[in-house]
């Protein structure tokens, strides 16, 4: 007749193989971003996005050279970077990059277009911090934009600020053509969702760089950072990982609409709104803590 194994003997067996094998168990940090405290002693001291136009083309397509990167003042237990590249008012491709306990990222991707287009880019960047029992965090955001100008009748250009009588020209028909379709798409959006503008600060996405240095209306810095923080929480989970549309389905960003911020002049809540590149407006809604 076998013999039973005692329970004490199974339990230590298996211990053993737990002490062999104790990387097998761990589970790795996640990429993901989340909001917590500012921490006012950590601090970017170097960060910028860039867009460059690179001198040939190919096929008759040309490419740009989009580029991130940024240092932090020390190691952070989490460093991650996003960035979002748009042209004429609609997303065309994203960047993300995540490391552990480093200081700085940087990353790269060329990307192939034709015609004359605006392309606008902005970046979160943000460091998750782990001292104790305490988690906090630092962000800022950085961004670019460039006017290509790929004409028949011209040589491939590109500039950010126009000079020139023909740069000057087509900075207006490039910036009209971006801004009559926003606005189109804004009001289309608004009256879908029977919004009333009049109770909202309204911002599109890339505009929001100007609050890496001055605060919302009547907020503080440090209240104007939290709602920013989790604001890029929020963009970063329902729209730059995927749209979640009413049917529970995930769809791509890429082809949507900017993203239209609206932030409610009491500061109860703030919404992201977008139309999706098959045409199906979407309404995210965030609360603010008070």
């Amino acid at each position: 007749m076998r013999k039973l194994v005692p329970i004490t003997m199974i339990i230590v067996a298996f211990l053993c193989i737990i002490s062999l094998f104790p990387f097998s168990f761990h589970r790795p940090t996640k990429e993901t971003i989340i909001f917590f405290p500012i921490n006012p002693h950590v601090k970017f001291h170097d960060a910028k996005t860039k867009l460059q136009l690179q001198p040939r083309k190919r096929e008759g397509k040309y490419s740009l050279l989009w580029s991130t990167s940024s240092s932090l003042d020390r190691n952070a237990y989490l460093r991650q970077d996003i960035s979002l590249l748009f042209a004429d008012g609609r997303l065309v491709d994203r960047l993300s990059k995540w490391k552990n306990n480093v200081q700085t990222l940087v990353q790269e991707k060329k990307v192939t277009a034709k015609d004359s287009h605006l392309f606008q880019t902005i970046s979160f960047h943000h460091g998750e911090l782990h001292e104790g029992n305490a988690i906090t965090s630092s962000q800022t955001m950085t961004s670019d934009y460039l006017y290509v100008i790929d004409s028949p009748y011209s040589p491939l250009a590109s500039f950010h600020r126009a000079t020139t009588r023909d740069e000057k020209e087509w900075q207006k028909v490039l910036n009209k053509t971006t801004n009559e379709f926003l606005q189109q798409k804004a009001q289309s959006l608004l009256s879908h969702f029977s919004i009333n503008s009049q109770q909202y600060y309204s911002f599109y996405l890339p505009d929001l760089i100007i609050y890496n240095e001055q605060p919302l209306p009547d907020l503080s810095m440090e209240k104007t950072q939290e709602i920013l923080g989790k604001l890029w929480e929020g963009i970063y989970k329902s729209y730059f990982l995927g749209i979640k549309k009413e049917d529970g389905s995930i769809l791509s960003p890429i082809g949507s609409t900017i993203p239209l911020i609206l932030i409610s002049k009491d500061y109860s809540h703030l919404m992201v709104l977008t139309e999706t590149k098959d045409g199906e407006k979407i309404q995210l809604i965030q609360q603010i803590s008070s």
